[in-house]
């Protein structure tokens, strides 16, 4: 399958993993509804919606830059309506958009609580909920719909909640939407499945986190090429949905198993490793 002419929400696609994905659906002739924040730029944090969608013109897909805080209901609701006005409907909704901070429960003020639960497991089930009608739709036209989360598989570890129990939880609460989402939705022939990746990923809120080297580091094309494999499986078929992919696991089922061309630095075999895989 491809993703000509299909149309994917993304949250949190200015930048990074986000933008990725959008660039290599865009490669088919995909469009894109860039849902995201930033409108001005940033020098500590590179990327706008209007970049992005530049960058999406560029690659060769359409693109719809929408300014758009996924905390607010609202604010979402005007999203899928502009999309549907635009593009027609939407095919793929695809939760990006997150929020972190590793800090143990004394450091971490109920302000920044409320900003990662907001926008990981809130904005996550908001997204999902407003694109539903939609989904549904092009399921039922055939259009092959699927919601791709950005989130790990489930662990009920001690380890994985006690140094970051907040951020835990609202990362949790992600890829409990998917968990839970799949097997409601399967019955609509929507899928919706997680994707994760096996080591930190070179992106620009990354680069705000002390201390971390980016040449250990993977770059987001390998989630972006992992998701178009999920984002073009059949949707309907009961083995491509409710699936927590990790994305080498993935791609060696494709058959890529030289992940070199990802290595920030090439030659790299010493990767730093991402939370919530054992």
């Amino acid at each position: 399958m491809s993703l000509k002419q299909k149309t994917l929400f993304i949250s949190g696609a200015s930048r990074g993993i986000g933008l990725a994905i959008a660039k290599r659906a865009a490669a088919d002739g995909a469009n894109i509804v860039i849902v995201a924040k930033t409108t001005d730029p940033n020098p500590k944090l590179p990327g706008t919606i209007y970049s992005a969608a530049d960058e999406i013109r560029a690659a060769g897909g359409q693109a719809l830059p929408l300014a758009v805080d996924i905390r607010e209901e609202d604010a979402v609701l005007q999203a899928v309506a502009q999309a549907v006005e635009a593009f027609g409907g939407i095919d793929i909704l695809v939760n990006n958009a997150s929020a972190i901070s590793l800090t143990d429960t004394e450091h971490t003020p109920m302000k920044r609580y409320d900003l990662m639960n907001g926008i990981n497991a809130r904005g996550t089930y908001l997204c999902t909920q407003a694109c539903l009608p939609e989904l549904k739709k092009a399921a039922a036209a055939g259009r092959n719909a699927h919601v791709l989360n950005m989130s790990p598989p489930l662990s009920m570890k001690q380890h994985w909640f006690a140094p970051h129990t907040a951020y835990t939880m609202a990362k949790y609460g992600m890829s409990m939407c998917t968990l839970g989402h799949s097997g409601e939705f399967a019955r609509y022939g929507i899928a919706v499945n997680s994707l994760w990746p096996r080591t930190a990923i070179a992106t620009a809120a990354l680069q705000m986190i002390p201390g971390v080297d980016l040449d250990l580091c993977r770059k987001p094309e390998i989630l972006s090429d992992a998701a178009y494999f999920i984002l073009t499986g059949d949707a309907k078929d009961p083995k491509n949905t409710g699936n927590f992919h990790v994305d080498d696991e993935l791609l060696a089922r494709h058959g890529i198993t030289d992940l070199d061309r990802y290595a920030v630095k090439p030659g790299t075999k010493r990767f730093i490793p991402d939370f919530f895989l054992d």
